[in-house]
């Protein structure tokens, strides 16, 4: 694809809405609140603001400088700045977590379309039982059919293109995604014994802080900020010179932290309101505080089933717009090394979202005797992105940034058109020393907790 044909936002704030888009996502709404209340509350949020002013900005602006001043997809924009066998292999991961990731990503997607509209239809009883969700994910057809439902809507959405599709969808859904989690959370925060789980989510809890609360801070950081995953690289190659890269980052950090509190808000204080004493243990559900505790939460509540299906339009909006994200990296890498059209590219990875989806969909029903590593598909395509493949990704984002690109030619583009570079010490002594370390303490970090090894 030449370079002045290439796709781009119309603006500062179809980048910054966009790349938040695809930064609040499933991760943000469930895994936040889970782990600040697990790792010292307060004392996480905090550390979590420390990190994403130093390594999330810093991983956000390389990708989408080196994005920008290339103008290409993560293989094409690797192979720009250098053409050794790393980074090839660098440009090459950073491109197939995408592919990867939305599979299965888009299976729960399915799941949560699913609530909605059990929660629009079915009897709050029958929601609220026990197997309800067990039921659901062991039918495999059934999750199947929910599971393609969520992929029309995405694909539709990225067939739109980019200005006519993600921008104009990621305009519309992020500030009601927005409304959303003020209306939820004001609601459960004003629920009788909800303000104790206020206190246990913003107050630091020192006795629960330790090393493990900045490794997992910084996890965190890959789910909230879309580090890693190509999408900051395809975006920034969608952006114009005229607009700033420091700035459109700070943003994007800004409402990425602030749906992350929302989130917190809308989800402690409700398990707290309802569980009591043992709401720290319920704390601890992990994905099934989505779909087991948080129906049973709604239905004690009056007008449960209303805030059910505002809960759920929330959440499949962010959804949507973080499988939005990662179909578009994906499809942008097709197109840009294949030479196919955009019709094409996206038919192509429907086919593979189909396909490897359907894995998943099956993993925990009717192929649920077939494991890899002890793990179902849906959990082994998450360990081997989230745990294995994304770190590799941003050490590679690292060192082609400081072995191949250089800092003053990413200095030269984050300050084109006169624009500010405020943080440039910051900057430079993270991606040189610090961002490194930090990738391989996640690396193993991640691999030893998936093995058993250690517990976080």
């Amino acid at each position: 694809m030449e370079e002045n044909q290439r796709s781009s936002f119309t603006g500062k704030l179809g980048f910054v809405l966009s790349a938040a888009g695809a930064s609040v996502g499933l991760g943000n709404i469930w895994r936040f609140p889970y782990l600040a209340a697990k790792y010292g509350g307060g004392a996480f949020l905090l550390v979590y603001i420390i990190l994403a002013l130093t390594f999330g900005y810093t991983m956000i602006v390389a990708e989408t400088a080196i994005g920008r001043s290339s103008q290409k997809s993560p293989v094409s924009a690797f192979r720009y700045y250098s053409n050794s066998p790393f980074a090839k292999a660098g440009g090459w991961i950073n491109a197939i977590v995408p592919m990867l990731i939305c599979p299965y990503y888009s299976v729960i997607g399915g799941w949560v379309c699913k609530y909605l509209y059990a929660f629009l239809t079915t009897d709050m009883n029958t929601i609220t039982t026990d197997t309800f969700f067990t039921d659901f994910i062991t039918n495999g057809w059934t999750t199947e059919l929910w599971f393609c439902v969520f992929v029309a809507l995405n694909l539709v959405i990225i067939y739109m293109g980019v200005e006519n599709g993600i921008e104009r969808v990621s305009r519309i859904m992020m500030p009601i995604l927005l409304i959303l989690a003020i209306v939820i959370g004001v609601y459960t925060i004003t629920r009788p014994g909800a303000m104790q789980g206020v206190v246990y989510f913003l107050v630091p809890h020192i006795e629960n802080f330790s090393w493990m609360t900045v490794v997992s801070a910084m996890g965190q950081m890959f789910y909230s900020l879309s580090i890693a995953m190509g999408i900051l690289i395809t975006f920034g190659s969608y952006m114009k010179k005229e607009v700033s890269i420091e700035d459109s980052t700070g943003q994007v950090e800004f409402f990425d932290t602030l749906i992350a509190i929302l989130a917190g808000m809308m989800i402690i204080p409700a398990v707290f309101a309802f569980s009591g004493d043992d709401a720290a243990q319920s704390l601890k559900a992990g994905p099934s505080l989505m779909f087991v505790t948080m129906p049973k939460i709604f239905a004690s509540m009056g007008f449960g089933r209303l805030i059910g299906i505002l809960f759920f339009t929330l959440v499949l909006f962010a959804a949507l717009t973080s499988s939005i994200a990662l179909t578009e990296s994906a499809v942008s890498t097709l197109v840009d090394e294949f030479g196919w059209n955009r019709v094409k590219g996206t038919t192509i990875m429907a086919v593979v979202m189909i396909g490897l989806g359907t894995l998943s969909c099956l993993g925990y029903g009717p192929l649920a005797f077939i494991t890899i590593l002890g793990m179902p598909f849906l959990d082994f395509f998450d360990f081997l992105t989230n745990s294995v493949m994304m770190p590799i990704a941003a050490l590679a984002i690292c060192l082609l940034v400081t072995k191949s690109m250089g800092l003053k030619r990413l200095e030269q583009e984050v300050e084109a058109d006169g624009h500010p570079f405020r943080r440039k010490k910051i900057f430079n002594v993270m991606i040189r020393y610090i961002a490194p370390v930090f990738v391989l303490i996640i690396l193993l970090s991640s691999v030893a907790s998936a093995f058993g090894w250690i517990s976080m």
